[in-house]
């Protein structure tokens, strides 16, 4: 077959991705894209045009050869494609799915100013999910044993990027996880539908294979504290342990029954698998009527999550509007499919409970846009005497989260900013104590999988200068 010119290519449509019909997926917890198949994924590869000057790369927080990988694509080398997608992310099956590719990668791509972009995130998903299910994945080069010691705390994305690129340059590199899995909020916060705990099971086996120790259920700042982490001998702390700790709205009402953080909620549902009670020993609460308060992606995981779980109803409240909504387009599009209801420029003002304590209504107020605010969105604003009252047996909160407290509380001299994120050099990632790094949501607070991911490659790149010329 000839060669398609440069011209012809640019005017190939954008391949879409199989998915789940609406009506079937709301029932089940199964992934709902079915990924490429290679026939498709070559189709939506041969849309690249090659760029000599490609932007796609500098909109990339891991700096992924985009070009180099998509033109093995083109090959049908899809094996070898993961792997240069490797070179630089040691998570391209997690960061295909989950990342917001359509404010990185793609809004660059050149393409993208005439036509669609090329479906970036598409090809990286399935180039990494090749490679796994066709048993293709190689270990690559290590280099020889350094003789440095790394301690990395959490094991979210943040901590397993600085673990990949860490221990491919011959150090020794122990995470450490609190909970009894690794994954941090891959397994905690994103459910199943969305991304299968199978992928970040075998993104963490891999680390594994390269030499990576995991020690979970290790909770540093209660078993260990972090000067006493250099006093067993290690060189560096990376500090990746998140924004773990649930915002309230601190309103009447909100201790009441049936009302939920969505870390509790989405941690019961995906990290204790409760959606699969009993053969999962976890509860959950199930309601008929459920309420997520929240715009972002985790209200949309948490508002689909209830619908799964058998609401008849399922809202999302949001005192903005769509367009200020922070949540990816993909899942308010496919919350939308699914049948939730949104009920938009609406705030919360009372919960209202039963005689036995549990909720049972939540009274609202309707908001309009006035000025913006320090975002840059407008800010919501009272409409007075717009109050109503909506039935509900079930809310959960997804309002965002403050950063976790407890490795600034037993670590001395430890910076911090006013809402307790640890403040840390931008360009090494280096926090006021020598030798301590950190990134992810613990500095920049609840982020994106792939921001904690291009932080945790900065972190590396001065960790490994740091120990190597440490006297």
């Amino acid at each position: 077959m000839a060669e398609l010119t440069k011209a012809e290519r640019m005017k190939l449509p954008r391949q879409g991705m199989p998915e789940q019909d609406p009506n079937i997926r709301k029932t089940n917890f199964k992934e709902v894209p079915l990924g490429y198949t290679p026939d498709l994924a070559v189709a939506e590869a041969d849309r690249c045009i090659e760029c000599k000057k490609p932007k796609c790369i500098d909109g990339c927080p891991v700096e992924v050869d985009i070009p180099g990988f998509i033109h093995l694509v083109r090959q049908r080398k899809f094996a070898e494609a993961s792997r240069k997608i490797k070179e630089t992310n040691s998570l391209p099956a997690v960061c295909g799915r989950v990342c917001p590719q359509e404010e990185q990668c793609e809004v660059k791509c050149i393409l993208g100013k005439k036509f669609q972009p090329v479906a970036i995130g598409n090809l990286e998903r399935f180039v990494a999910d090749y490679e796994r299910s066709n048993d293709l994945v190689e270990l690559p080069e290590i280099a020889p044993p350094t003789g440095k010691k790394i301690a990395i705390v959490g094991s979210g994305p943040a901590g397993l990027t600085v673990a990949g690129d860490l221990v491919k340059l011959g150090h020794k590199v122990t995470i450490f996880e609190a909970l009894h899995k690794a994954g941090g909020v891959l397994v905690y916060g994103i459910p199943e539908f969305r991304l299968p705990k199978t992928i970040v099971q075998s993104e963490v086996d891999y680390l594994k294979e390269l030499g990576v120790e995991v020690k979970t259920s290790h909770i540093i700042g209660k078993l260990d504290t972090v000067d006493e982490l250099f006093e067993e001998g290690y060189d560096a702390v990376f500090v990746g342990t998140g924004a773990g700790l649930p915002n309230f709205m601190r309103i009447d009402g909100e201790n009441l029954k049936g009302i939920y953080s969505a870390n509790e909620y989405l941690t019961r549902s995906n990290l204790m698998k409760a959606y699969d009670f009993p053969r999962a020993d976890t509860p959950i609460a199930k309601g008929k009527n459920v309420a997520v308060l929240g715009g972002g992606n985790t209200a949309m995981d948490a508002v689909r999550t209830a619908k799964r779980l058998g609401a008849d109803n399922s809202y999302i409240i949001y005192r903005r509007s769509q367009a200020e909504m922070p949540a990816r387009a993909a899942e308010i599009h496919h919350a939308e499919e699914e049948g939730i209801e949104f009920l938009l420029l609406v705030n919360p003002v009372k919960f209202i409970g039963d005689e036995d304590g549990w909720v049972k209504q939540m009274e609202c107020i309707r908001m309009e846009l006035g000025e913006p605010d320090d975002s840059g969105r407008c800010r919501p604003v009272p409409i007075e005497g717009s109050n109503f009252i909506i039935d509900v047996d079930i809310v959960v909160i997804a309002i965002g989260n403050s950063s976790n407290p407890l490795i600034v509380q037993t670590t001395p001299g430890l910076d911090t900013n006013k809402w307790g994120n640890i403040v840390v050099n931008p360009e090494t990632m280096e926090t006021s104590r020598p030798g301590v790094f950190a990134g992810g949501d613990i500095v920049t607070g609840g982020a994106t999988v792939i921001l904690a991911a291009g932080a945790g490659k900065v972190a590396a790149r001065a960790m490994h200068e740091y120990v190597m010329n440490k006297k």
